[in-house]
């Protein structure tokens, strides 16, 4: 029968080699998954979205009618409370 101490040398030695090789593996992965990404680069570029040109100050307004919906909808909804 074996010492406590022999088993967990044992268990380290194993707990040791299996994280290294996770981390062989995922380091292998990583690289590889940058090969491809360099190998296979798509030649569109993406598109940059301009931001749209002022609008007139005229247009910023409220339509008063509009103004007078929504608050009269506004405390429709209020008032069913």
């Amino acid at each position: 029968m074996t010492s406590i101490s022999e088993q967990l040398f044992d268990a380290l030695g194993v707990m040791i080699m299996g994280m290294g090789l996770v981390f062989i593996f995922l380091s292998m992965l990583i690289v590889g998954i940058k090969i491809v990404a360099r190998l296979c680069k798509s030649e569109i570029q993406p598109t940059v979205a301009y931001a749209p040109a002022p609008v007139a100050a005229s247009a910023t307004t409220l339509d008063p009618k509009l103004v007078a919906a929504i608050t009269s909808a506004i405390h429709q909804y209020r008032a069913k409370d």
